[in-house]
């Protein structure tokens, strides 16, 4: 009787670590959340680096952060001044940190190489079935548009895969 009472605790045991495992890996995951001009290859990404405009999207909470007037902004939409920023062609690193911007300038030095480059595919553009329900922005936000889509809704598939390096 005492083996079965020993077998049957170890095997408790057992489940209840593997139970506990698998919802902690899927606390991790977020591909819902990343929004449509996000990179693809990532079933995780806090924030988003645009070397191109050398600011960070916040993609958990659905907004940009950047520099202005020598504080970081957090706000929904981008300023003005980046309207003609294309998020669909433009570059992003992701950075799994919390507050990347407090180490800006290790990040800026680290990925400044990818500035101008328009060769990521993004989540739009996948075939990838993990990516059938990403966010969009004109499904969560009342149709409200910042300034980096500029109407531009270009389906090219170029082949390349995102920046690994986290």
């Amino acid at each position: 009787m005492r083996k079965f009472l020993f077998s049957a605790a170890m095997i408790g045991c057992c489940l209840a670590f593997t139970a506990d495992a698998q919802i902690r890996v899927h606390a991790n995951v977020n591909i819902g959340s990343q929004p449509e001009w996000g990179p693809t290859g990532y079933t995780h990404a806090e924030y988003y680096y645009m070397p191109d405009i050398d600011a960070y999207y916040d993609v958990i909470n659905h907004q940009y952060v950047y520099y202005d007037n020598n504080i970081w902004v957090h706000n929904r939409v981008l300023p003005p001044r980046y309207g003609n920023f294309d998020r669909y062609h433009s570059y992003k690193v992701v950075v799994n940190q919390r507050n990347p911007w407090e180490h800006h300038d290790r990040i800026r030095a680290r990925y400044e190489n990818y500035r101008g480059r328009h060769d990521q595919e993004v989540i739009r553009d996948s075939r990838d079935e993990r990516y059938r329900n990403h966010w969009r922005e004109d499904q969560h936000d009342n149709g409200r548009r910042d300034h980096g889509d500029n109407g531009r809704r270009d389906h090219g598939d170029n082949g390349h895969r995102g920046h690994d390096d986290h």
